[in-house]
């Protein structure tokens, strides 16, 4: 029951991107949904996906992994789009599981890369490994 309440809160947050969306000339908080679908199973599972005419989508599957084990866990995957406020598309996959929420697309940050002198420092510290002392 808690999973299905959670489901519908995330669902219902997804839903609510009007805040970054580009203004062009429409009201974009009166967009009309085009496609809007949900099924929830008995035993846990459920889909939903929706779209609306401002070229806004997501859609979601989930279930329960290993029902009745000890190591039950839901397991949920997903993906949206949208428009940027620049005019750029962007598009995110995740995948949410015992091993957390697990984002993929373009627009998420990445770490920059490791500076050249750092790699050059691990990689002398792994040849020189430190001396046991006595």
């Amino acid at each position: 029951m808690k999973f299905l309440i959670l489901s519908v809160c995330v669902a219902l947050a997804a839903a609510d991107v009007s805040h970054i969306l580009p203004k062009q000339g429409k009201d974009e908080t009166a967009a009309q949904i085009l496609k809007q679908e949900l099924d929830v199973g008995v035993e846990g599972q459920y889909q939903w996906a929706y779209e609306t005419d401002n070229g806004i989508s997501a859609s979601e599957s989930g279930s329960l992994k290993n029902a009745g084990s000890e190591n039950a866990a839901e397991v949920a995957q997903g993906a949206a789009s949208w428009t940027s406020p620049e005019g750029e598309l962007v598009q995110i996959q995740y995948i949410a599981d015992e091993n957390g929420y697990q984002p993929q697309g373009s627009h998420i940050p990445t770490p920059p890369p490791i500076p050249e002198a750092i790699l050059r420092a691990l990689q002398w510290i792994k040849d020189h490994p430190p001396k046991e002392e006595n």
